[in-house]
């Protein structure tokens, strides 16, 4: 299947399976779980769920804990979203083309909205599968997807932007903050699709690791370069805002010709490493490629 056709599958098959686990708006408390749903089924490209199937299709996943990892990596993301669009953090009104959540509802509503999409997350990784799942293998994929949102990862990642914040810094330190911020649930999502699989080849998982570490990164620096070359309508958020906020960026410390630079050597480290995977790599080796020539 073709990259494209394959993305908008999965972005198909995401928005059912998030409709199928999220409450529904008319159940009390009903305004939180319509923040909770505008939030989550928004128009998002879906690329986390994307890595977690492609990842685990290649491996022979059951399709019942895979389809669990995809959406609780992406109530993940759709949480972390919420909050950093805060007034208290990145402070934005504007998300995938649409209000976003505190402006649409208030600040107290998002701030539950994204802690209640956090708490869902976890309880549809943990619940009975009908699917053959060891409970420990079941706990490997939880502390996992634990291990990415917290302080050692995503959480942290935020954390650490928010006192770089008009502060200058070099390259090693800003790598390090997108590895957790950007990069450690990207890296959680392809994981999640080995955890799904009955491969114990730790030669897969450590080259799957590496192409993981390498795209996060890679995607990083493209939304990066976005924010200048990109503009408001095609990004769905306001072009230029990590400039205005004085956020530290990679074109900022590269140029935006050493940035794109980086980019480019990022992807082709995730593609060497796709290359010692003795496995049909193609779908996430268009990922890999996806990254670099994505418009938005």
């Amino acid at each position: 299947m073709p990259h494209s056709l394959f993305l908008k599958d999965i972005q198909t098959r995401t928005n059912e399976l998030l409709i199928k686990w999220l409450p529904n708006e008319q159940q009390t408390p009903t305004r939180l779980h319509q923040a909770m749903r505008y939030s989550a089924l928004n128009p998002g490209k879906r690329i986390r769920p994307a890595l977690v199937f492609a990842t685990g299709e290649m491996l022979s996943a059951n399709t019942e804990v895979l389809e669990r990892a995809a959406v609780a990596v992406e109530l993940i993301h759709a949480y972390s979203l919420i909050h950093d669009d805060l007034p208290c953090m990145d402070d934005d009104d504007l998300r995938r083309g649409i209000p976003t959540c505190h402006i649409k509802f208030d600040e107290a509503t998002a701030v539950l909205a994204g802690d209640a999409l956090q708490t869902l997350a976890f309880e549809v990784l943990s619940a009975p599968y009908v699917a053959e799942l060891s409970d420990y293998k079941q706990l490997q994929m939880l502390r996992s997807l634990c291990h990415a949102s917290g302080s050692l990862g995503m959480g942290g990642g935020q954390a650490i932007d928010l006192f770089m914040t008009n502060k200058a810094s070099d390259l090693a330190t800003l790598e390090s903050m997108h590895r957790m911020k950007t990069g450690a649930l990207i890296s959680a999502s392809v994981k999640l699709g080995f955890l799904a699989s009955d491969c114990e080849d730790q030669v897969i998982a450590t080259q799957l690791d590496m192409y993981s570490q390498s795209l996060g990164l890679a995607f990083q620096i493209k939304d990066d370069i976005l924010d200048i070359e990109s503009d408001t309508e095609t990004l769905g958020k306001p072009q230029g805002s990590d400039i205005n906020k004085n956020k530290l960026t990679f074109p900022a410390l590269l140029g935006l010709d050493g940035a794109k630079k980086r980019a480019t050597e990022l992807v082709e480290r995730a593609l060497d490493a796709l290359e010692r995977i003795p496995l049909n790599s193609e779908k996430l080796s268009d990922f890999a490629q996806f990254i670099v020539n994505r418009h938005h």
